[in-house]
């Protein structure tokens, strides 16, 4: 599986910046934008949707997985 790493505290800015610095190493993208008004847009690039699910569940299970350590101390 690959490396889940939280962008917790990083600028959007930042995200875009590091984007462009590796651009050559992306495969792919999946972005949630929270609009000030409230809206949420969501979408991918070139992602089969099997590979969206993938990066969903792989998502949700690293913070499940934090979670139960930050539960368990």
């Amino acid at each position: 599986m690959g490396k889940v790493e939280s962008l917790y505290g990083t600028t959007p800015a930042e995200i875009f910046e590091s984007g462009l610095e590796n651009i050559g190493d992306i495969e792919a993208v999946a972005v949630s934008v929270l609009w000030k008004d409230g809206t949420v847009t969501a979408g991918w690039s070139n992602m089969e949707r099997a590979q969206v699910a993938f990066l969903v569940l792989a998502l949700d299970a690293r913070q499940r997985r934090d979670l139960l350590r930050e539960i368990e101390g």
